[in-house]
Order: structure tokens, then C-alpha cells, then sequence
């Protein structure tokens, strides 16, 4: 197993980028991070699409059509060998001067980082994590739009900062507005009773690939998504809390604020949701 690393076509262990490159220099960059079944991507295709969209939300021209994209990280999973791998894509602004106007930009840069997978502990799936609702709020859409997965994310790590401070695993972060939004790398979901919620788009979150096929699986099998703006008193009167991201799939939260979601246990909704979710996974890749 090993890390390989393509840089604009060019496969090598180790690589090095400019220290003009803008993505560096202000974050201005667009990226995707794909899981791989069976070492083969999942969900390849609406990852590419949203790398497309949140490159056009900052104007920047992807070099590449989706076709090289998907040869490329195709010859990268081959070169690293890994039983399973993490992959991450990302486009960056390209060399320019030392100066926020990125018209001195004039060729993109693509990395495509290809390393064994990590799984998370089991725990986090048999009793659940900590998460806390921080004080740090997301960005808003009129300033930088969540729902543009850019490399700019300080945002993301001063709420996680603050989340590891008050011992959780993940900040649970409200909007500008003071509804609910989403955690540090992941959507969240709540359930009162059979009902399940999660914030809407509207609020300034982004439109994760995991979120929409959860709510599609839940909607096929009598668990239909309300989506909406909720306010965090409503996390008082929840049963159940699970978040879902590229990485942690769908993953219980028993513990908010440092006390207990529910019983303390994932929940039979959540125990469903994380079933089905696997079950449509291992499926596609039989097909």
C-alpha cells in the first residue's frame, strides 16, 4: 500500500508545488474527496459534477474534461495498489503574482492524491461520537457560499479547534441567522421519532453527495427527509443524531453538548439509515 500523487498527468510518490501557486497563497482552490468499495470510487460521477459547479462559483477554469479526471485517477488507484484508498482531487488557481487579483493566474494546477484508506474506530458506529455546537458560525452565502467545496476552510477549522477543546469529535456550527447547518466535514441529520430533519440548502450548507442519497433511501423506504430551518432549541427534543460525509458514511452522534442524545445509543432510524446506506454501496458494486 502507498500514497501516489498526480500532478497534472505526472504520477510520483512525492511532489512539490509552487509557493506562487494561489492556491497557497489565499486558498483559492476547488477539491473533491472520494471513497473508493472494493478500491473502485463511489459516487465518481456526482463528485466531478460538483467539482465542475463549485469551480465555476469562483470562476475558475478546469483544464480537463471529466473524462481525463476519471483516467487519471484510474491510473493513480493502479500505481498505489492499496486494498482501499482515499482519494482527493483539487484545482487550484494556478502561479500568479503575490497579489489577491488572480488574472496573473494563467494555468490551472490538478492533484490527485491517492492513499490507503483509514477507517474510522468501530466505536464511532457501535456507540456513537461527541459532538458540540460551537460557537463559530458558517459563512454566509453572500460572503463565501458553503455550498461551494473550496479550499478556503478556515472557517471549518477554527469551529473544530473549538470542538477538540470541549472534548468532541465534531462541531455542529449554526448560520449567521442562528438556524443549524451542518459539522466541520459532514451533513447532519436529526430524528424526533420517525420524522427525520435536516437542514435545507437555504441555510448555507454543502450539498453533500452522501446527504442525497440518504435522503433517497430514507424517502424509497417509508422515511420521508423534511428539510428545513431549524433553530438549535430543537435540538432539545431529539431522539436520534447521525451526520453523513464521503468518509464517516453515516455515522451515530449519542452525545451533544456532553449529554446524551436519546438513550445515549444510536437509534433504531439511524441503525436503518446506516444499514441501508451499506446495502445500496455493496450493491452497486455487484451489479
Amino acid at each position: 500500500m502507498s500514497l501516489k500523487i498526480n500532478f497534472n498527468g505526472t504520477i510520483e510518490e512525492d511532489s512539490r508545488i509552487s509557493v506562487f501557486d494561489h492556491g497557497f497563497l489565499f486558498g483559492d482552490s476547488v477539491y473533491e474527496v472520494v471513497a473508493t468499495h472494493e478500491n473502485q470510487p463511489i459516487f465518481l460521477d456526482a463528485h466531478l459534477n460538483r467539482l465542475a459547479n463549485s469551480a465555476q462559483g469562483i470562476s475558475l477554469t478546469i483544464p480537463h474534461d471529466k473524462n481525463w479526471f476519471v483516467q487519471q485517477i484510474d491510473r493513480t488507484l493502479e500505481a498505489a495498489g492499496n486494498r482501499e484508498s482515499y482519494i482527493r482531487v483539487v484545482v487550484t488557481r494556478g502561479v500568479g503574482d503575490i497579489d489577491i487579483d488572480p488574472s496573473s493566474c494563467l494555468r490551472p494546477n490538478v492533484v490527485i492524491y491517492v492513499a490507503p484508506h483509514k477507517d474510522y474506530a468501530q466505536d464511532n458506529y457501535t456507540k456513537g461520537i461527541h459532538v458540540a455546537l460551537v460557537s463559530i458560525k458558517r459563512n454566509p452565502k453572500e460572503a463565501l457560499n458553503p455550498g461551494i467545496k473550496t479550499g478556503n476552510y478556515l472557517n471549518n477549522v477554527l469551529a473544530i479547534m473549538e470542538a477538540n477543546k470541549l472534548g468532541a469529535k465534531d462541531a455542529l456550527m449554526l448560520s449567521p441567522s442562528g438556524f443549524l447547518t451542518e459539522c466541520t466535514t459532514s451533513n447532519i441529520f436529526l430524528v424526533q421519532g420517525e420524522r427525520i430533519l435536516t437542514p435545507s440548502l437555504d441555510c448555507g450548507i454543502l450539498p453533500g453527495i452522501t446527504r442525497n442519497k440518504v435522503i433517497q433511501l430514507a424517502s424509497e423506504h417509508g422515511l420521508p427527509v423534511e428539510e428545513g430551518q431549524w433553530p438549535p432549541e430543537t435540538l432539545e427534543k431529539i431522539d436520534e443524531i447521525f451526520i453523513t460525509g464521503t468518509l464517516k458514511k453515516v455515522m451515530p452522534v449519542t452525545s451533544l453538548d456532553g449529554r446524551s442524545v436519546g438513550n445515549g445509543k444510536p437509534g433504531s432510524v439511524t441503525k436503518k439509515i446506516m444499514r441501508l446506506y451499506d446495502e445500496y454501496v455493496q450493491n452497486i458494486h455487484q451489479a
